[in-house]
Formats: structure tokens, C-alpha cells, sequence
């Protein structure tokens, strides 16, 4: 495929933000706004942001263009209910990048090199009110391992030194953290180029863990081949339709600088630490560049954070993946932003048989390092109605039957509730109803009965000649608009001995004694137990 036949458009960040506007879903700041001034306004705006004109230099900025679930499914172009298979094909029918002239990148129609090269003229913002310098936090870095020759893709922050350098943070384990300490040792400097202002999707391929070599994973999630172009001053290929890119590299002196503390996805900072220097050799970006900044860490706002939302479509796609292979019927999984780390799962499922609820709890603990706490609820729960939900919790779950405790299960390392552990405990709640009995009346949930449909039976004993019925399922098969007639009409059964009620109160046709209500099936539940 030949450069030119790229649509550098189509997955541009420009492009998906235009289509958010369409959406309603970005809040548009024309007026003048200082970089001090952007991260309380993102963090307060339930939208993605869009600012025409970001500090002195009168930049276009776009925030937290995947801090929420609508912005996602516009990015993958889906929906809610075929999200999930899209994102697993995606990943089942890899893609390729394709090398393009740097003539025709997009990314490369401004070259800025040498000593041009000026980072304080980019958006570097405060973020976070004790964070350690301000930050661009939108940051895909792309490297090639020197001794295997394989690609690497990372999402990182970069923050701000001097024209020159940046610091950014490698000290979580990854395969990056791997390349370059090996770099390190050798006193060899790594080759790095980030891109700035990027899809929602190459972020989604620059998270994932694969193996081989990563740079496919940018065009894989896109689900078609992408361009990429090489690097100007050093021999690394990036996406040639991104708005900016950075190249540089990582010196050889290795974990040289403290770097931090940065407000971190669990909605806490991250301890200060020794990290390595970027030095950037060159900056190129679109003519019409739009810079882009992502909401990162903001304690009890995290289900508008860029990468707690991404990370939650993940995590429900992965848990209802593993919950087929475990269980009969799954019906829907919810991860819960809030919780920090998406460490808290809902699950919805129908049980086929009694501890299907706790195997779907086990096999999900061992499966899914980062998730700490699950609940589990019947079908008829709208896992995603805190109403239900609580609702739920209250009546169908009891503590000395319904919890599901194991330790020494290994966490993520950011968990700060870990104190420094590799490993600790989870807990699951189990908030079905009793196995079996479901369709008893002490289980069932009452509410308000919807009358539809023409009447099925002429008489209320022509109903109950088809089986037993409640007494609004009588009422609707008889197509009463009234009521008060089936009522008598039951009565007059009654007066003839014909009419029975079961433990559960449906009406039957039954022998008894003409005046009396006959009782059918099994016992009554005693009126005085419990007294």
C-alpha cells in the first residue's frame, strides 16, 4: 500500500473531536484560558473539554477525549452491545503498519530540530495541586529494543525541565523499564519518539501486552493498516497522522533525576522516584496542530479519567470472555471506575446451578490481577442502577453465607491499600437470590403490572383451565380493563368449590368445599413462625 492511499484523516484526534462535538458530548471554552487555569476547568466538566485558545501561546487543546464510555464506543464506532466482540476481533485479526515518505505525513509538516527545538513553548500544565513540575500527560512512546531489534509501545507522562529535556517515569514494571535498564548498563542511550495527541484506539493498542513486536498493535486496534513514518533523528517509526511528535532519546546515565510525585489512576500520588532524562533532538506536527492533555488520577472523579474508562471497557470485555468459559449464562459485567484501578467488578448472571456464582468469583480473582472486590446479582438486576443495586445488597445478600474471601492473591503494584505487598486478599459478594427458589413470592421483586394484549379466554374459568394464574395474569387473560369483576368472578368459583391457591397465591381450579378457598400443593408456611 503506497502512502498516498492512507486517509491521514480518519484517525486523526482533530477528526473524533469534531465528532464529539456533533455528539454534545465536549464543553468549548473560546475565550483565552491560562495554563493554570485547565486542569480545574476538565476535572469540573463531566464532557471531554475543548479550549481554542490554551495559554500564551493561544493553543488548541483537547481533554479527556475517552473519559467516558459514549466518547469509547464513538472511537471504536460501535455500541453498547457489540463493543465488546469488536474490541476481542480486533485483537483476533492483526494489522500492519506501513512505512510512508515523510513528504506525505501529516505529523511531519512542520520540522523543528537542533537547537529550534523549544518544549516550553508546548503545553505543559499543572495537573495535580503537589504534583513535581507540570506535565503534558498524553504522551505514546514507541522504542526498539537495540539487542532484538523489537518494537515497544507505552503510554507515558513527560514532565517539563527545560527547552530541551523532560523528565517521565519507567519504574513500574514493563517491558520499556526492561530495554532500558539493559541500555543503561551499557552506558548506551535509548532512541525514543512519543507522539502527542493521538486517537483513543492507539492508546488502546500502546496498553496492551503482546508478544513479538508491538507496533502493530496501533494499526491492529484500528482494525486496518496503518501509516507510519520514520523519525527525523533517530531510526524509530511513529504513526505519521498523529498532531505532534518528539524525538529524542532516553541518556545513559539510568535512574539519574527524582522524578514526581504525579497524581496517579488510583486517585492518589505516586512517590517521588529516581527516573531517566529525555532529551528531545526534534519536534514536527500538523500545519493545523491540536494538542491534547488527559485527565489522570482526580480522586472521586474517576470514571471521567482517560484511562480509568478505557481500562473499564477492558476489563467488562475480558470479564465476560472468562465468564462464558465458567458459567452457563452470563448477561453483563461493570467495572467500577470510581474504585480506582477498576478494582471493583459487577457481574449479572442467571445461575443453572447452585455455586455457579462463586466459581464466576474465583475464576475471575485468579484471572484478573487488578481486580480486588466483585459483586454478583441475578438476571433481573440492571447491574448499572445503583437503585437495583442497592436494592439487591440489602435483601438477597446475608454476610455468614454470602461472602467469598481469598488471600494471598497477587495486586497491582499502585494499589496504595497494599502497603508495599505484592499480594493480599479479595472479596466477593454473592447477592443472588437463593439458588432454586427464585420464582417463590418471598423472592420475587413486586412491582406495578403492565396490562398489554387482547383477551385469550372468554371467562376467568376458561383461564384457569389453562393453568394456574395470578390474579393480575387473570385480569390480563381475560382482557379486563376493570379488575373488580375477575375479583367476583373468582368468588363465584369459590362459592362453588372450584377454586384452589397455592403457597405462592395463584389461583387453580380445585375440588374443595363450596364457600372455602382450597389450599393446593404444599403446606402454608405457619402464620406464627418467627413469633
Amino acid at each position: 500500500m503506497q502512502g498516498h492511499e492512507f486517509d491521514f484523516e480518519k484517525f486523526r484526534l482533530r477528526r473524533l473531536v469534531d465528532k464529539l462535538v456533533g455528539m454534545g458530548e465536549v464543553e468549548v471554552h473560546e475565550e483565552p484560558v491560562p495554563l493554570t487555569g485547565l486542569s480545574n476547568i476538565i476535572e469540573n466538566s463531566p464532557k471531554a473539554v475543548l479550549f481554542k485558545q490554551a495559554g500564551p501561546e493561544r493553543l488548541e487543546l483537547a481533554a479527556k477525549v475517552a473519559g467516558g464510555r459514549s466518547r469509547i464506543l464513538a472511537a471504536f464506532d460501535s455500541t453498547p452491545e457489540k463493543v465488546y466482540e469488536e474490541f476481542f476481533s480486533r485483537q483476533a485479526n492483526p494489522k500492519k503498519i506501513v512505512e510512508v515518505p515523510s513528504d506525505e505525513a501529516p505529523v511531519h509538516a512542520i520540522k523543528i530540530t537542533g537547537k529550534d527545538v523549544d518544549l516550553t513553548k508546548l503545553p505543559f500544565h499543572p495537573q495535580h495541586e503537589f504534583d513535581g513540575s507540570c506535565y503534558i500527560s498524553s504522551g505514546i512512546d514507541y522504542v526498539k529494543d537495540p539487542v532484538s531489534g523489537r518494537s515497544n509501545v507505552g503510554s507515558r507522562r513527560l514532565s517539563l525541565r527545560n527547552r530541551y529535556q523532560t523528565g517521565t517515569n519507567i519504574t513500574a514494571p514493563s517491558d520499556l523499564k526492561r530495554i532500558y535498564e539493559a541500555c543503561a548498563k551499557r552506558k548506551e542511550r535509548l532512541p525514543v519518539t512519543f507522539t502527542i495527541g493521538s486517537h483513543p484506539l492507539d492508546f488502546f493498542g500502546a496498553t496492551m501486552r503482546t508478544g513479538g513486536d508491538e507496533h502493530h498493535m496501533i494499526a491492529t486496534m484500528r482494525g486496518e493498516n496503518a501509516p507510519f513514518v520514520k523519525s527525523l533523528t533517530n531510526d524509530i517509526l511513529a504513526p505519521a497522522d498523529a498532531e505532534i511528535i518528539l524525538e529524542g532519546y532516553f541518556d545513559e546515565r539510568g535512574y539519574c533525576e527524582p522524578e514526581g510525585p504525579f497524581g496517579e489512576y488510583m486517585g492518589y500520588y505516586g512517590a517521588i522516584h529516581m527516573d531517566p532524562i529525555f532529551t528531545c533532538t526534534a519536534i514536527t506536527m500538523r500545519k493545523d496542530v491540536m494538542h491534547q492533555t488527559l485527565q489522570h488520577g482526580t480522586a472521586f472523579q474517576l470514571d471521567q479519567t482517560d484511562a480509568a474508562s478505557m481500562t473499564a471497557l477492558r476489563v467488562e470485555a475480558t470479564a465476560m470472555r472468562i465468564l462464558k468459559n465458567v458459567v452457563r449464562e452470563p448477561i453483563a459485567a461493570y467495572s467500577r471506575s470510581h474504585s480506582g484501578g477498576s478494582g471493583t467488578l459487577r457481574i449479572c448472571m442467571k445461575q443453572h446451578m447452585e455455586g455457579e456464582a462463586r466459581n464466576a468469583m474465583l475464576a475471575l480473582f485468579g484471572a484478573m490481577k487488578q481486580i480486588k472486590t466483585i459483586y454478583v446479582y441475578d438476571e433481573d438486576i440492571d447491574i448499572r442502577d445503583e437503585r437495583q443495586i442497592e436494592w439487591a445488597f440489602g435483601t438477597r445478600f446475608m454476610a455468614d453465607r454470602d461472602i467469598v474471601m481469598v488471600q494471598g492473591m497477587l495486586g497491582m503494584p499502585m494499589d496504595p491499600s497494599l502497603d508495599g505487598r505484592s499480594s493480599g486478599a479479595k472479596i466477593g459478594f454473592d447477592c443472588t437470590r437463593p439458588f432454586g427458589k427464585g420464582d417463590q413470592i418471598i423472592h420475587m421483586r413486586c412491582a406495578a403490572k403492565v396490562f398489554s394484549g387482547p383477551a385469550r379466554y372468554q371467562t376467568v374459568e376458561q383461564a384457569l383451565e389453562a393453568g394456574p394464574l395470578y390474579y393480575s395474569h387473570v385480569v390480563e387473560a381475560v382482557g379486563s380493563s376493570d379488575g373488580r369483576e375477575v375479583a367476583a368472578a373468582l368468588d363465584d368459583l369459590r362459592n362453588q368449590g372450584k377454586l384452589g391457591r397455592d403457597k405462592d397465591g395463584k389461583y387453580h381450579l380445585a375440588k374443595g368445599v363450596p364457600g372455602y378457598t382450597a389450599l393446593v400443593g404444599e403446606m402454608y408456611p405457619d402464620p406464627n413462625h418467627g413469633k
